[in-house]
């Protein structure tokens, strides 16, 4: 059993009531007084202050029922926080309690974190009314023009590559060349092409591995703009001890373009380059994939990755030419 001016432990056994005390004043500081506490009731949270805010020396110090109701407002800091603080032993966050807690201005201290809930209320909505959030409506997707299609191989144009000394590769077998696939959502479009290609001329004997591989996506919900960069910009982090990666910007296509090229570290002769074209246009984004390689036993050569870099940026203008039409 706690003894009087000592607070309760709030993880033992419920203690049992004690019987009010009221406090012994003389004539000079008489004042109001707490009511008596009935049976089963927590006693008096201690006498109102006097005149300047003091309690009188003679007042039984306040006890603490940790059973009691204590209304709370999450996420606002009440009392503590936005008005006057609450008296000794009140956890953050809960108005002070009692007749004479606070200093006499519990009161204030509600109002005082009602007007701190609203007025982060009040910035909330204004944060939902300027991102469009608090409507439903959103920021309209801007796509520049471009379409959808089910088929971004009839849009990809190879010319540029064509006329570099390659040619398309004889589908054989089950696998078909080009490849395409496409899918249509109410978030993201998606649309892929890959083209094998090999050296205009090789003879069977070569062994040489050619492609590109094009995507485009219609962003619908969310603008790709502010990542772009950093998306291929993550590359120049990408290194080992045979090669590396150089990111640059390129002029000329949509809003911005970056190509990346995989820089090798060896002396030995060029046996292949892969280079990747990035543009964006509004809300679409763009990507084309050179990758080659050719034996060294090859009669053809491989293009170098500014060579690569050329072809991508024609085959890409005029690419993007198409998916507006």
């Amino acid at each position: 059993m706690s003894t009087s001016g000592e607070t309760p432990n709030p993880y033992g056994p419920p203690q049992p009531p004690q019987p009010p005390q009221p406090p012994q004043q003389s004539p000079a500081q008489s004042g109001p007084q707490s009511a008596p506490q009935g049976p089963g009731q927590s006693p008096p949270q201690g006498p109102p202050p006097g005149p300047y805010g003091q309690v009188p020396p003679q007042a039984q110090p306040p006890q603490h029922n940790p059973y009691a109701a204590q209304p709370t407002m999450p996420s606002v800091p009440l009392g503590g926080g936005y008005g006057p603080m609450g008296a000794p032993g009140t956890p953050p966050g809960v108005p002070p309690m009692g007749p004479g807690a606070g200093g006499g201005r519990g009161g204030k201290g509600w109002l005082w974190g009602l007007g701190g809930a609203v007025v982060a209320s009040a910035v909330w909505a204004g944060v939902l009314f300027a991102t469009g959030g608090f409507d439903g409506n959103e920021a309209e997707a801007d796509l520049a023009g471009y379409r959808y299609t089910t088929n971004l191989c009839g849009s990809t144009d190879s010319q540029a590559i064509e006329d570099s000394g390659y040619e398309r590769k004889d589908e054989s077998g089950s696998s078909s060349n080009p490849q395409h696939s496409s899918s249509e959502n109410p978030a993201l479009d998606s649309m892929t092409c890959n083209i094998d290609f090999e050296p205009s001329g090789a003879s069977s004997s070569d062994y040489s591995s050619v492609w590109l591989y094009t995507t485009a996506s219609l962003h619908k919900k969310t603008d790709p703009g502010p990542e772009f960069e950093a998306q291929y910009r993550a590359y120049e982090d990408q290194k080992t001890s045979t090669y590396s990666y150089e990111v640059s910007p390129v002029k000329g296509l949509g809003e911005e373009a970056y190509v990346v090229r995989q820089e090798s570290k060896s002396s030995t002769s060029n046996t292949g380059a892969y280079v990747i074209l990035a543009v964006r246009d509004g809300w679409m984004t763009y990507q084309s994939t050179w990758s080659e390689y050719v034996s060294t036993s090859s009669s053809a050569s491989a293009k170098t990755p500014e060579e690569a870099t050329e072809m991508l940026r024609k085959s890409a203008k005029a690419t993007l030419e198409k998916m507006k039409g």
